[in-house]
């Protein structure tokens, strides 16, 4: 029986705590595959590797471990043609690095942004390059941003990694900063964003960081907590501030004026993601139980209505597009992870 069937077109997984990070496996191999973290108050979170099976059409819970801060975020790494070892990257307290097999997750990594203080600055977010997967970019609470390389040797292609070298370290923002993201400009692999709580986008270039350029400032100063590049379009990426109901788009050709904004919603926006085969789509999630995908095409003129709304039972708090199969989106609310064909 084929997944792409008509005859039901939702998909439900519920793990046993809130799913508050999530991400899908890009491995060809592996396309219904996904990781959840959970979000508890105790230090006592976990983290649960599902997949969908195409024959039962029924999640099955691949393996459950401890993840004991809340993930803020969770990234496989960006390999689409399964040449390097399996791995999964989560930010939290720390950044980690873990191997994955079928049979059981392995702490590959534990990487601390401070490494004077048995403190940490705990980790907001992170991006893994997709052009060069030896490079992760982290954002933290300390104002900084670390561009990191990974030992192509050890990390790769090996098991036993057991270091990580900073090449970039830089005070990106004035205060906290939430989200990194790198662009697919100019090859992909230097030019990085970023999102903080001083309510500005900040661009910059690993080939020239004496230079940095402010995109977007949000008029009334809020916090931006989260940002991503078009996928098919580097001039184009999308940034939310904290506690609004719409998305803004902005073109870095133009800057400090959005292109559009999307504000269909009737309660806050918690994520939205960027189509994976298409310049022109998008997809919001919100508290008011909606996942709507706008088509902007039309930009800069004002785009009013989505073009698809998907209703869930609860507020959405977090939405990925697969892109390995972009006919398929997930969204989470409360303690369920819903797959559904778009």
């Amino acid at each position: 029986m084929s997944l792409h069937c008509k005859q039901k077109e939702i998909y439900k997984h519920e793990p046993p705590w809130t799913v508050y990070a999530m991400n899908w496996c890009v491995r060809p191999d592996k396309r219904f595959r996904l990781a959840l973290g959970g979000y508890v108050e105790e230090y006592n979170n976990k983290m649960q590797i599902v997949g969908l099976e195409e024959e039962s059409l029924e999640f099955i819970c691949r393996n459950t471990f401890d993840h004991l801060y809340p993930t803020t975020k969770i990234m496989w790494i960006p390999d689409s043609k399964g040449v390097y070892l399996d791995l999964l990257a989560t930010s939290g307290d720390y950044l980690h690095i873990w191997g994955i097999s079928d049979t059981e997750t392995r702490l590959e990594c534990l990487l601390n942004n401070n490494k004077n203080s048995d403190f940490c600055a705990p980790f907001t977010s992170f991006d893994w390059n997709e052009v060069d997967p030896n490079l992760l970019g982290t954002s933290s609470i300390d104002t900084i941003c670390i561009i990191g390389g990974l030992e192509t040797g050890q990390v790769l292609s090996k098991v036993n990694l057991v270091s990580r070298q900073v090449k970039t370290q830089l005070i990106a923002h004035d205060k906290e900063v939430y989200g990194i993201a790198f662009s697919h400009a100019g090859g992909g692999r230097d030019m990085f964003a970023s999102v903080g709580a001083d309510g500005s986008v900040r661009m910059f270039d690993q080939r020239h960081l004496e230079h940095s350029a402010i995109i977007y400032e949000d008029p009334q100063h809020h916090p931006l907590l989260h940002l991503c590049w078009n996928k098919q379009d580097p001039n184009y990426l999308a940034t939310m501030a904290m506690d609004v109901m719409e998305v803004v788009i902005l073109d870095v050709h133009v800057p400090c004026t959005p292109v559009a904004r999307l504000n269909n919603h009737w309660a806050c926006v918690n994520g939205f993601a960027w189509a994976p085969h298409s310049s022109c789509h998008i997809c919001t999630a919100a508290e008011d139980h909606q996942a709507l995908i706008w088509d902007i095409q039309q930009m800069p003129r004002a785009i009013k209505d989505p073009i698809l709304a998907c209703t869930a039972e609860e507020e959405i708090n977090n939405v990925q597009w697969a892109s390995t199969q972009p006919d398929w989106i997930a969204i989470s609310y409360n303690n369920c992870l819903e797959i559904l064909r778009v």
